[in-house]
């Protein structure tokens, strides 16, 4: 692997954690102050928009624009995340979804919302993640050494799943009492607060391999390096694929249907104290996964994604508050296995250079059917009826994790040792022959996603949840 240049981190002792080290502990504490905030965001959204219309399409457009923008503009975020100073780009998007948010907040409070203006919002926020999504997700590599590589992963997890726990249990007594305005400001001053504290987090930036023949400021030719990268792999490609499904079908029946249920059941309380359980199983999740480390993680981790439709069916079947609390439980759990794996899994075998890349076609292709799942649950549910439209959602999810773990590259992948740099022909290659970089196997780091906002995705890149940046 080539040198990163001696850092803080290499002086530090060699047995020392990742707490050891200073640029680890300073993005723990901004994505877990984000988190704290972030975590109402999706459950104060929902409700504001229910409160102004009432209809469960309207709330699907308005995340769903939120979703477009994203995807629509992620590619370009990895570019901008592998040539810019990671911890610089971290400051000015948390501090413009702070913005974003805080104009959410001024509208919902003022009584002079509309959908067309939430729209606008959702779709300003959802480009701001784009950019944020990568460069969170590539930076971890360069706060801690390789050796820490899993206990780091499931410490940020952890302490993140910690903060959305706190964040939604707290968000959702907040706006059950005063309404969803005051979580959604709650929102945009965590976003604040993590912007300043984003800009402690001090690391060397990847290094590049550029061809002098080629102009550095080349995007297509930065993309195409990216899409080399991710397609020579299948195990890549298809866990992508799997969640592209397992995404829309997971943020159409939680994030949309879900309240409707919550609303015509149980109350916005216990809705948002279900959330909260999911991300109880997520820090659950994280302390088994500090000590169960399987050589085959990622195999089990596809597996286990399956169990996310546990809480879709309860929600559609039996929506009883402690059934669902132990169905949300127990899917957060099982989600935690897969995101560590997956996390590790990209970082042993993407050169550190092009992972905010990887990272970007990662996030496109798991969140591009969002949009169609949040679009789409909505009128579904007019049609049909909620409990079919959920059954289906659940459905998808498991028909998709099975079919992931059919591949034999999925299930042989060993976390632990990198990929032999052997490149995959299932993907046609579209890098021409001049700007082709090889499939070599180089160890980096920690990753994404941290686990996000609840009733948004089941895992992988972070959860595209209103508010998300």
């Amino acid at each position: 692997m080539a040198s990163r240049g001696r850092t803080a981190r290499d002086r530090a002792p060699g047995g020392a954690g990742p707490f050891a080290f200073a640029p680890f502990r300073w993005l723990l504490t901004a994505r877990t102050i984000a988190t704290l905030g972030n975590a109402a965001a999706p459950i104060a959204l929902a409700f504001a928009v229910l409160d102004l219309t009432g209809s469960a399409v309207d709330l699907g457009i308005v995340v769903a624009s939120r979703s477009i923008a994203n995807v629509a503009v992620l590619l370009f975020g990895g570019v901008i995340a592998d040539r810019l100073p990671k911890h610089l780009l971290l400051v000015g998007t948390s501090l413009a979804a702070a913005a974003t948010q805080a104009g959410v907040a001024a509208l919902v409070l003022s009584g002079s919302a509309t959908i067309p203006l939430l729209v606008i919002l959702s779709v300003l926020n959802g480009a701001v993640a784009a950019v944020s999504f990568p460069a969170s997700a590539a930076i971890v590599p360069q706060t801690v050494p390789v050796a820490q590589l899993r206990p780091a992963n499931a410490l940020l997890r952890l302490s993140l799943n910690g903060g959305a726990i706190l964040g939604a249990s707290l968000g959702a007594i907040l706006i059950a009492a005063v309404g969803p305005g005051w979580g959604l400001a709650l929102n945009a001053a965590s976003f604040a607060l993590a912007g300043i504290v984003f800009a402690f987090v001090r690391t060397p930036n990847a290094p590049r391999t550029v061809d002098a023949a080629v102009p550095a400021s080349s995007v297509l030719r930065e993309l195409r390096e990216g899409w080399q990268e991710f397609s020579s792999r299948t195990w890549v490609w298809v866990v992508v694929a799997q969640f592209a499904l397992v995404n829309a079908a997971f943020v159409g029946a939680i994030a949309v249907l879900g309240p409707l249920v919550a609303d015509d059941s149980f109350g916005r309380a216990a809705w948002g104290l279900i959330i909260a359980a999911e991300t109880v199983g997520l820090a659950l999740g994280g302390l088994l996964a500090l000590r169960w480390r399987p050589r085959h993680a990622l195999g089990i981790g596809v597996g286990l994604v399956a169990v996310t439709a546990l809480p879709i069916v309860g929600l559609a079947m039996v929506p009883l508050v402690p059934l669902l609390v132990i169905a949300f439980l127990l899917g957060g759990v099982a989600i935690e296995q897969f995101g560590v794996a997956w996390d590790q899994s990209l970082q042993q075998n993407i050169p550190p250079a092009k992972l905010a890349r990887v990272y970007s076609y990662d996030a496109v292709g798991s969140f591009i059917a969002i949009p169609v799942g949040e679009i789409l649950v909505g009128p579904l549910a007019h049609l049909w009826g909620t409990t079919p439209v959920l059954l289906g959602c659940a459905a998808v999810i498991v028909v998709a994790s099975l079919a992931a773990l059919s591949v034999r590259s999925v299930r042989r992948l060993t976390v632990g040792v990198p990929e032999a740099a052997v490149p995959d022909t299932a993907v046609p290659d579209i890098t021409p022959p001049d700007t082709a970089v090889p499939n070599a196997a180089v160890p980096a780091a920690a990753t994404p996603s941290e686990p996000f906002v609840p009733a948004a995705s089941p895992g992988k890149p972070p959860r595209p949840a209103p508010g998300q940046a």
